[in-house]
């Protein structure tokens, strides 16, 4: 199992915008914006799913790519495509570590099925 360093789940699963600045290029792994890291950091969604979604550099499957673009896609309100790009990311065939923005490092199965949850609860409270 590899190790990647990304920006999925920025800063708690399903808040807004992330409070913690990352102190190293956390997209090391990847071609800079291809997974939206820098714009979900910024707050701003849309620009991460236009870069998540118009990135041909990245496997449709990768399970950084799938998380962000759930993130994204929940906080726009979106909550149907962004289940089921966190189910996407349960089912991927690939498993990775994921650094997350904070720190901590996660396999990309659990940081799937803890935001899968995570949203589930917020859709039951509304």
């Amino acid at each position: 199992m590899k190790l990647l360093f990304v920006g999925a789940l920025v800063t708690g699963l399903m808040g807004g915008a992330a409070h913690a600045q990352p102190t190293m290029n956390i997209e090391t792994a990847y071609p800079k914006g291809s997974i939206g890291y820098e714009a979900l950091v910024k707050g701003d969604n849309e620009r991460a799913v236009s870069q998540i979604l118009t990135s041909a550099q990245v496997s449709r499957h990768d399970p950084a790519k799938l998380l962000n673009l759930g993130r994204a896609y929940a906080r726009m309100g979106r909550m149907e495509e962004a289940s089921n790009m966190f189910a996407a990311a349960m089912q991927s065939r690939d498993t990775v570590d994921l650094v997350l923005a904070d720190g901590r490092v996660m396999n990309s199965k659990d940081a799937a099925r803890k935001a899968y949850a995570g949203l589930q609860m917020r859709i039951a409270t509304r």
